[in-house]
């Protein structure tokens, strides 16, 4: 276990820091630059069981923001962590999802919220002074399609185009992520949209939806949990992506987790039907089987028709 001393103006004493909790076959690519951000950040790649002994095979990947928290307690907010790592080890020997590499891409800190967002939009609408992120979300786009991809595809044994490459994200990760998918369907087609800032600039992804002339070829999770403030929001989005094509079950899967609150642990408890429903098996279960795997991990949400908030 990891100690570290702190020594303060008259005492001293020791706090324990959360143990390392990486599983499986982990690269960690320390430091990664950025020049079109300007910044670096570290890069952790998780590799399926089987990736070292089947050497001709090729992957989909699944990019996940807030890296921090996608793979290692010693690292996460709060020291709790996604457990994306156990899960995928889980479910891949069980063959319940296709392989896949996943990249846990961690945030910068302060500028997150500024990478993260789509528009220059109000970081806190009930402080009394109002300031605005940046809105980076395009740059940060840049850095990942022209940057990190691109390398992730060169080191690794990837499948690279569109239909094998996801994104994921929490909060301002998943509204990136829904953002993300809007702009560059010809590059991200599986998205996993949990608990997603529908808030931000007066729902701007919900009129980005709308806008749409017609519908994009992608796979989306989405979900909210009933605990999380303004968390009925997210039906809203889910009803402009029905109403502009979207198919519940099919193409687009919707949960309003009972009781869920907008943190790490809640996410964590998620992973494992994101996966299945974003990365299903190459031999695909039977759907009767299919709906009861899923219903052991999930509460069915309680809006079938995705009704608008009012």
């Amino acid at each position: 276990m990891d100690n570290s001393t702190f020594i303060g103006n008259s005492s001293r004493f020791t706090k324990r820091m959360p143990r390392h909790t990486l599983t499986g076959n982990i690269q960690r690519h320390r430091q990664f630059p950025s020049r079109t951000l300007g910044n670096r950040r570290d890069i952790l790649v998780y590799l399926p069981p089987g990736y070292l002994r089947f050497r001709r095979q090729q992957y989909p990947v699944l990019y996940l923001q807030d890296g921090q928290n996608v793979f290692d307690a010693a690292t996460a907010f709060a020291g709790v962590e996604w457990g994306v790592d156990e899960t995928a080890q889980r479910l891949i020997r069980r063959r319940l999802i296709e392989p896949l590499i996943i990249v846990a891409v961690a945030n910068t800190g302060p500028d997150r919220i500024h990478e993260y967002a789509p528009t220059r939009g109000v970081i806190d609408i009930k402080a009394k002074r109002k300031k605005r992120s940046s809105g980076l979300a395009r740059k940060y786009a840049k850095f990942l399609i022209q940057e990190l991809k691109p390398f992730i595809d060169s080191k690794y044994r990837t499948k690279p185009e569109a239909e094998f490459t996801g994104l994921g994200g929490s909060s301002l990760g998943a509204l990136l992520t829904m953002t993300l998918g809007l702009w560059f369907p010809n590059v991200f087609t599986r998205l996993a949209v949990l608990s997603p800032s529908v808030w931000w600039d007066d729902e701007v992804i919900v009129r980005g939806v709308l806008a749409l002339e017609k519908k994009l070829p992608l796979k989306i999770w989405l979900d909210t949990g009933s605990s999380e403030p303004g968390w009925e929001r997210a039906r809203n989005l889910c009803a402009a992506l029905i109403d502009r094509g979207w198919n519940l079950y099919d193409d687009l899967e919707y949960h309003e987790f009972e009781g869920a609150d907008h943190s790490e642990a809640a996410w964590a408890a998620r992973v494992d039907p994101v996966l299945r429903f974003l990365y299903p098996p190459l031999a695909p279960l039977k759907p009767a089987i299919r709906h009861s795997e899923l219903a052991t991990t999930t509460a069915r949400y309680s809006n079938p028709r995705c009704v608008p908030n009012a």
